[in-house]
């Protein structure tokens, strides 16, 4: 699918234009309104922009004596001119207001833009109809009517305004029914839309099914009919979750103006009060047959222009249409769409005029989007491209679950293809298809940013290659429970917040025992990025008494330590139909995900029976699954160019610089081999300096800056380590060694009173009389509050400084500067000091040589296996994520592979996944006979990564041992629901306290305190979301915190 490139893109040829008198109506309808204008000046920027509010009256429906009234307001740039027009339309539940920072924008670069309020939101009156083409898109035909006679508007013909439209969700809807009605629409930009409804509300992912026969969506559908259907006292609704009202929940400007305004017309009155005093009146025009009355009027007084009491919504409370209010009754209740709702259904979906949308086109759909996923940007793309029209299709990183909405970003790319096709500008609307995807770090602030993934062409779900990835696995029996409970869990519409538990090691998602099948692939010997929807034959029997089989496909991405995680957490409902006698084979369609399953991760196809955000069948049933063919077929676009990062000047000076440093340390190594040789102890050539003020906030004095500490630096993420992995964790880290005569070669860290003095002084002390050992395989955590003494402890024992008193073995042998034994050991502190121009490859390369050790000690492949890098350590540095630099620097601290890794902050800076990775590397570097030695203040990571604590304070010991003996052993976490009232939570710890698997359970402060007894977190969030309990967030109870607290006297 190609994008026509900067050219002017008109599609007019109309038979016969509609007279000037309908628009003059509705200008006279607007001016009637009471319209109040305001100069509208934001931050610092030189122009001010006008702003005009007023209400329109519009009939109900074509021909009806009934009315609503709609809240409009018009931005126009100061200094006059005509200018191109932008409709921006605000996103479900929310109004006109949410547009205003956007317009203003627009305004102030030269456009005409109009915002209103849609039936049922705001202050605008009316039932929702779900952007039905005889109510909200017939509003818009008359905007753009009203358009259609201003003065300050390019014309491109009579009652032809040059016009586009924009909005996300319900607004992006909008656009594109907009010019499928209108052909006076000039190009259209819509984002994390629907194009099929049906598809949307009730999505059907086997190929062949009849279209009635989806799974409801009842999750999702239930909030957004709970949205429009409660309001605020204002009449306003909360706008959805993840939409804020507008792309990427755009931000409000200036409020509406008040001041008054008058009009006059052939007939009819209107009056009332709001921002304004008005009075005025409209009169029936020549599209009375499709637009009806139009007239104008501020404020309310319970009658319209014509006399007739506004439509009033759906009774029992349903702010929707009653039509649309009896099918979300009637699927709540069967959880099936009739062949009635499927037509309303389609009425509002621009798939039913589809083959009549043929202007420029801008598709941005939401990845993190469960209610309009990425397939419905696909259908809407293929078929107007498939009209000759100029389409662009981009992945964002947001949507309606949440994430980076690129608000920014987003509206940039909107301006651009307005200045495009409606300025007739020459500027580049490249690229034909963008995914976004998280790496790249900002190379002057070193912040961690998305990049842009592009292709010449789209490349649609099937992607540009595909890969076929075997799956083992047998036919399977998977049971549907009777009511469709408990149901597995694959996300939670609206609760984003539960996404923390990933910082557990958990998953969100949840699957049943006996509840789904499973076909696993072999471990990919190369990383893998699927670019589309995977697809795969399955084979379905049902013992039903419909013979219908309900099922949830899905694909974990699993991890080499059995950790799975679901892309997204996005899911493929489909029915089979007719399974009942002898079964059916179906092609399923999975979820459109654009992610990479790294090398050494295994890909897993999931079948489950039920799910949380969907309906099934409440009648038990068996379903007999086999994988028909036992493959997937992956989508691949190798054609995606991931942008660079814009290289900063002096970038260019350090290479350089780093040769003059490289030959500098290799110059010192020759010297300091020569001294050797000539029996002087000198600091070996694996050494690094490392000076400052001591992060504890001490400056210790004494300190011998001319020796040199541990061979590395900085480096990579991790993830939880199983129990019993480590062949000493049965060792506890203890207190004085008193009674060990001998050094033991074995021990690899042995600290036995260990003093320093601050500097000039000969009683304070930055450590004193420490004591204590480490075993192999134990991850040890060194904990303190500022000033204890953790990094005056560390800097000892890389050499860097001199103890007072004391000593400290690594294998047996004293550390001093330069001791020999230093070479078994790596250190991670802050600043790595990569080379951005450089690959990942080729920084570890430099850093070696500079160590002047053999090339062949390095061990290379082994630290970069650990590391677990991939095809990314042939990358330049400055294109690398936050996490990837960290990965890099533990490899680089891993060279060699010393037995003793000493880590400073080694999640400092990461997001959740990328802190659950840091544990995973420490965790299989450990599970390999070595030690590591982690100092940091998240004490929440220190739980979950140490298998054994020492706790400092004011440069003593205060405890050591297994982390399980100091904050004890029982699995507590924190939910935290403040929404919930003080009976509701006690009645709720009440009924957990009673489960298998909960060992106890009491309220707290906003929340609960639940100890967990062998039910998983998953187990206990679906019985919390049955309980009905308001959870905003799950996490572990800080129980080392108290402990830690405890031990140090509450000072932290």
């Amino acid at each position: 699918m190609h994008l026509a490139r900067i050219r002017p893109w008109r599609t007019r040829g109309r038979a016969a234009r509609r007279r000037i008198v309908a628009g003059a109506v509705a200008v006279a309808a607007l001016l009637g309104a009471g319209a109040a204008s305001v100069a509208v000046a934001v931050g610092d920027a030189p122009a001010a922009v006008h702003r005009t509010n007023a209400f329109m009256t519009m009939p109900e429906t074509p021909g009806s004596k009934q009315t609503v009234r709609i809240d409009t307001s018009f931005f126009t740039p100061a200094g006059g001119g005509r200018h191109p027009a932008i409709l921006l339309a605000h996103g479900f539940g929310g109004s006109k207001d949410d547009m205003t920072g956007q317009a203003t924008t627009l305004a102030r670069d030269g456009y005409a833009v109009l915002t209103w309020s849609a039936r049922g939101f705001g202050r605008s009156t009316g039932a929702i109809g779900l952007d039905a083409p005889d109510r909200e898109v017939a509003d818009v035909e008359r905007l753009v009517d009203w358009l259609g006679h201003r003065s300050d508007v390019v014309q491109d013909g009579p009652d032809d305004p040059r016009v586009g439209v924009t909005g996300a969700s319900y607004g992006g809807a909008i656009s594109l029914l907009a010019a499928g009605y209108d052909k006076r629409i000039d190009a259209i930009a819509p984002q994390i839309t629907w194009w099929n409804l049906p598809q949307a509300l009730f999505p059907q992912n086997a190929q062949g099914e009849p279209a009635d026969s989806g799974v409801f969506k009842k999750l999702w559908a239930g909030i957004f009919f709970t949205t429009g259907s409660t309001g605020t006292p204002s009449g306003s609704s909360p706008a959805l979750p993840g939409t804020g009202g507008a792309p990427g929940g755009g931000t409000g400007g200036a409020g509406p103006a008040s001041g008054t305004g008058s009009g006059s017309g052939s007939s009819g009155t209107a009056s009332g009060t709001g921002s304004g005093t008005a009075s005025g009146a409209g009169s029936n025009g020549p599209r009375a047959a499709s637009t009806g009355r139009a007239a104008g009027q501020t404020g309310g007084s319970g009658k319209t222009a014509g006399g007739q009491a506004a439509a009033a919504p759906a009774p029992g409370g349903c702010r929707f249409t009653a039509a649309l209010c009896a099918v979300y009754r009637q699927a709540a209740v069967t959880g099936r769409a009739d062949p009635a709702a499927i037509a309303l259904l389609e009425r509002s979906s621009p798939s039913s005029v589809g083959s009549r949308i043929k202007v420029p086109t801008l598709i941005v759909q939401g990845q993190n989007d469960s209610l309009f996923p990425l397939d419905q940007a696909d259908a809407m793309a293929r078929t107007i491209a498939s009209n000759g029209a100029p389409v662009s299709v981009d992945w964002s990183s947001g949507g309606h679950d949440g994430g980076d909405q690129e608000t920014a970003r987003v509206d940039g790319r909107v301006q651009t293809w307005f200045d495009t096709y409606l300025k007739h500008e020459q500027v580049n609307t490249d690229p034909a298809f963008r995914v976004t995807r998280s790496g790249g770090v900002d190379t002057t602030t070193g912040e961690a940013v998305q990049r842009g993934a592009t292709a010449d062409r789209y490349p649609g779900l099937n992607g540009t290659s595909q890969v076929t990835v075997r799956l083992s696995g047998g036919p399977q029996t998977v049971r549907n429970p009777a009511g469709g409970s408990p149901p597995s869990v694959s996300g939670v519409p609206g609760l984003g917040a539960l996404s923390q538990l990933s910082s557990l090691g958990q998953s969100l998602s949840l699957d049943f025992p006996g509840q789904f099948a499973v076909f696993d692939s072999a471990p990919l010997t190369k990383p893998l990025t699927v670019t589309g929807a995977p697809r795969v034959r399955v084979r379905v029997s049902s013992d039903a008494a419909d013979g219908d089989a309900v099922l949830f496909a899905k694909v974990y991405d699993v991890g080499p330590d059995g950790s799975q995680t679901l892309p997204h957490q996005l899911v493929a409902p489909l029915r089979v139909t007719g399974a009942g006698s002898g079964g059916r084979t179906v092609t399923v369609t999975l979820p459109v995900v654009d992610h990479e399953f790294a090398a050494g991760h295994r890909m897993r196809l999931v079948l489950s029976a039920t799910d949380l955000g969907y309906s099934s069948p409440s009648a038990p049933a068996d379903y007999r699954v086999a994988a028909a063919g036992s493959a997937l077929t992956v989508p691949t676009v190798p054609t995606l160019r991931t942008a660079g990062a814009t290289t900063a000047a002096w970038v260019w000076v350090l290479p350089l610089v780093a040769l003059a440093v490289a030959a500098a340390l290799l110059l010192t190594g020759r010297r300091r081999r020569t001294a050797d040789a000539g029996g002087t102890t000198a600091p070996g050539p694996d050494a690094a300096g490392s000076g400052g003020t001591d992060s504890d906030g001490t400056d210790p004095g004494g300190a011998d800056l001319t020796g040199a500490g541990p061979q590395g630096r900085r480096g990579r993420s991790p993830r939880e380590r199983p129990a019993g992995d480590s062949p000493a964790a049965d060792n506890p880290a203890s207190g004085s060694p008193a009674g060990r005569n001998a050094p033991d070669e074995t021990v690899p860290l042995e600290i036995s009173g260990l003093s320093k003095r601050y500097r000039g002084s000969q009683d304070r002390y930055a450590v004193r009389e420490l004591s204590f050992r480490v075993e192999r395989g134990q991850v040890l955590g060194l904990l303190g509050p500022n000033g204890a003494g953790k990094t005056t402890t560390m800097r000892m024992l890389m050499g860097l400084i001199t103890p007072d008193a004391g000593g400290i073995t690594v294998f047996g042998q004293p550390i001093s500067a330069g001791a020999p034994v230093l070479s078994r050991v790596g250190a991670f502190v802050e600043g790595a000091g990569f080379l951005p121009h450089l690959t990942g490859r080729a920084n570890l390369d430099l850093y070696w040589r500079a160590t002047g050790r053999p090339a062949a000690d390095a061990q290379v492949e082994q630290a970069l296996e650990i590391a677990d890098l991939g095809e990314a350590l042939d990358r330049a540095v400055r294109t690398y994520s936050q996490g990837m630099r960290q990965r890099l620097a533990i490899a680089q601290a891993m060279l060699g592979l010393p037995d003793l890794l000493i880590l400073d902050e080694p999640t400092n800076g990461l997001d959740p996944p990328q802190i659950r990775e840091m544990r995973s590397v420490i965790g299989r570097y450990a599970a390999g006979g070595r030690t590591v030695i982690v100092s940091s203040h998240l004490l929440s990571e220190v739980e979950q990564s140490c298998t054994h604590l020492v706790v400092m304070d004011k440069g003593r010991l205060v405890a050591a041992g297994p982390v399980d003996e100091i904050i004890g052993g029982s699995d507590a976490l924190f939910v935290g629901a403040p929404g919930a009232t003080a009976p509701q939570l006690e009645r709720v710890a009440a009924e957990l306290a009673e489960l298998p698997g909960v060992s106890g359970a009491e309220p707290a402060e906003d929340g609960l305190v639940v100890r967990l007894d062998g039910l998983g977190v998953p187990g206990l969030l679906a019985e919390l979301l049955r309980l009905d309990v308001p959870v905003e967030r799950v996490g572990r109870h800080q129980r080392l915190e108290d402990a830690f607290l405890t031990l140090i006297g509450g000072q932290a």
